[in-house]
């Protein structure tokens, strides 16, 4: 199955630190990773993943040393329930709009656990039609709550996303979840009483309220604006809605659209945390072949109503160019800790993905490159990972009792944990065991579709050695040299260098290889010798 974005070519590790205390045996059930969240307990985290056709959630939990390292404690993994269903859908990569790029994954107490969307098979066996939402509250209890989709068939053949599962909001003092549901309004589901009970509603735009629509009624988006996410109030326990006629709060007073700045906005995403409180929305539309987005909040007192976010450089001076909308950016998930918001976003039609930091000002860049180009965003640059990998989701969970960890999931390499704010990262993988002194040689993964995908040489040495690796054609011709005579050290997990040790499937002059098998020889000046094979689709299928 063809899931969209590959590992991009390492390059040089340019800022941050990398710990692997965390590195350990069979620990997630894929490292193609697209959504992490809180499991409510301190130093657990979800992490949902899918291989091929099948997908699966790993609780994991972790522990902070003495030194301040994040160190994998347990793990433990479920696969989803069917081959037919997902949290994640096919084309995920493929769409120009923001709430259609990003996988909501929210937890919501004990009662229901993690919430993530829910995709099923459309009529070309592709994960893309929305069929309800996940609530996982423990990997025996991995509940599937199909929604109903009261349109007829062709138009939700034609327009499936226009009514997915997009944002979560559970109100623990109602007992009702609220879910965003674009098209449809939103739905509710009310737990208060002694059978649960779910109710769609859809915004009036004439009557400024929020009510159930005729039964067998057209959809009437220009009266009744898509809902696309859904949050609580921290502090008032309002309900705000992002529509894509600007935002709307629920209080005891009624129903009132709250940003004149944003009044008639496509907001197609809401995250609300942080001390002092941060309120972050994104605005997202299409304008011909352009897409143009915008990312605003409201910082505590600061603001009375929202303003686009300020991208200040190095020396904190405010850049005039509108920088979210110039790099195209769609927002991943927010990560709130103390004065700061980890915005994670995705750069439209292309592979670029890291985490912005804002605080009190805006965001900050941290680098002016040698070509006098500003870096503001955090990722494989500044150690968020030791391969370069889309990163897919980002939480903040409680690592300890007195800590808050940062998490992202990354598109094959993946997750990664910080226990101190973003500083260091430790990597999480699913690693298959290896046998000491190139006694098992592992390539990760073992068929190298995309471009520029890599393919991890995976193997272990008891003491350190130089160590030199070579691909080979089926024939023992010799088409690669990778790294040679290269210092590598002793490793009770592994011993490769992610950042080296790694075959895009091109030969020394840089071509794509033919399509084939291809054997990968890893020894070390000591005598040992390993063998290890990968399979490239070669260039013609690039």
């Amino acid at each position: 199955m063809k899931l969209g974005y590959a590992i991009l070519t390492a390059g040089l590790l340019v800022g941050g630190a990398l710990s692997t205390n965390a590195l350990a045996g069979e620990t997630l059930f894929s490292n193609y990773v697209f959504a992490v969240g809180p499991a409510g307990q301190n130093g657990a985290l979800w992490a949902f993943s899918r291989d091929g056709s099948y997908s699966g959630l790993t609780l994991l939990n972790f522990n902070v040393s003495s030194k301040g390292a994040v160190v994998t404690e347990a793990t433990a993994q479920a696969q989803v329930e069917t081959d037919t269903l997902s949290a994640a859908r096919y084309e995920i990569f493929d769409d120009d709009f923001a709430e259609r790029r990003r996988i909501p994954a929210v937890y919501a107490g004990s009662k229901l656990g993690l919430l993530l969307p829910m995709f099923s098979l459309d009529e070309n066996g592709r994960l893309s039609q929305p069929a309800g939402y996940y609530s996982v509250r423990d990997l025996r209890n991995i509940i599937e709550n199909p929604l109903d989709e009261p349109v007829d068939e062709d138009t939700l053949q034609k327009q499936p996303m226009m009514y997915a599962t997009s944002g979560f909001a559970y109100d623990s003092t109602a007992k009702r979840l609220w879910v965003a549901r674009g098209a449809l309004g939103v739905m509710v589901h009310d737990m208060s009483g002694k059978k649960n009970v779910d109710t769609t509603f859809v915004l009036n735009l004439k009557t400024n309220k929020l009510e159930v629509p005729k039964k067998n009624a057209e959809l009437d988006l220009e009266n009744n604006p898509e809902i696309f996410d859904v949050r609580l109030h921290p502090e008032t326990g309002d309900l705000w809605l992002a529509t894509a006629k600007g935002l709307w709060v629920k209080s005891s007073g009624g129903l009132k659209n709250v940003s004149k700045n944003l009044k008639d906005s496509r907001v197609t995403g809401l995250w609300m945390g942080g001390s002092p409180l941060q309120i972050i929305a994104e605005t997202n539309y299409k304008k011909k072949d352009n897409v143009v987005g915008g990312l605003w909040r409201i910082y505590g007192e600061k603001n009375k109503d929202f303003v686009k976010v300020d991208f200040l450089d190095t020396a904190g001076k405010v850049q005039k160019k509108d920088i979210y909308d110039e790099a195209d950016y769609t927002v991943g998930n927010v990560a709130f800790i103390g004065k700061t918001a980890y915005v994670l976003v995705h750069a439209i039609g292309g592979s670029i993905s890291g985490y912005l930091k804002l605080d009190s000002l805006g965001a900050r860049a941290w680098e002016k490159d040698d070509d006098g180009k500003l870096q503001w965003l955090y990722g494989y640059e500044t150690g968020a990972t030791d391969r370069k990998a889309v990163i897919m989701s980002m939480c903040a969970f409680p690592l300890s009792k007195n800590r808050t960890g940062l998490a992202i999931a990354t598109y094959g390499n993946g997750v990664s944990v910080s226990a101190d704010s973003g500083a260091t990262w430790s990597v999480v993988l699913n690693r298959a065991k290896l046998s000491n002194n190139l006694g098992s040689i592992r390539m990760v993964p073992s068929v190298i579709v995309s471009p520029g995908e890599e393919s991890l040489v995976s193997y272990k040495l008891d003491k350190e050695s130089k160590v030199t690796i070579e691909v080979f054609s089926y024939d023992m011709r010799k088409v690669r040299t990778i790294v040679k005579d290269a210092v590598r050290n002793a490793d009770a997990s592994r011993s490769s260098n992610p950042k080296e040790d790694y075959w895009d499937g091109r030969d020394d002059h840089g071509k794509d290889c033919t399509m084939g098998v291809y054997y990968i020889r890893v020894k070390d000046n000591h005598g040992h010798i390993g063998w290890g094979k990968a399979m490239t689709l070669g260039g013609n299928f690039r």
